[in-house]
């Protein structure tokens, strides 16, 4: 008869707050992971980007052997990068010949301004927003691991 009762009247209390801790406990693992893929996946255009444009650079010295008088309109013109790309990144090359490739985001890119993503020559390896650098969650600041 007890067990007819709690039936109807639906979950206790206790049972209600064990499932609450257990979903507070999941997203608190699940949601920084997720954050960390999203800016990981958004990293990847730059990622793309940094990569045409060093090998527009490479291909351009050697034909040429020096890039003197190649600018990055140039290199971004022959590399052919969408739209999209040129309205969520700003780009810079470093040296010359160039030893960085850096691709800084504009207000339109969806993960905010002011990420950076840079291709470093003489590491051969990218590096910022994504990469080996995140946003933390609680603060909003950027953190390095």
């Amino acid at each position: 008869m007890l067990r007819n009762l709690k039936n109807q009247k639906g979950f206790t209390l206790i049972e209600v707050l064990v499932v609450v801790v257990i979903v507070a406990i999941l997203a608190a693992f699940a949601v920084p992971r997720y954050l960390r893929h999203v800016e990981k996946s958004r990293s990847t255009e730059a990622q793309t980007a940094l990569s045409t444009l060093r090998k527009t650079y490479d291909v351009y010295m050697q034909t040429n052997g020096t890039t003197d008088g190649f600018t990055l309109e140039m290199a971004q013109k022959e590399a052919n990068l969408g739209e999209s790309t040129r309205k969520n990144w700003k780009f810079e090359v470093v040296g010359n010949p160039p030893n960085k490739y850096i691709a800084t985001s504009t207000q339109d890119f969806a993960g905010g301004e002011g990420k950076q993503v840079w291709y470093d020559v003489p590491e051969a390896r990218f590096h910022g927003y994504g990469i080996d650098t995140w946003t933390n969650p609680e603060t909003g600041g950027m953190e390095n691991e």
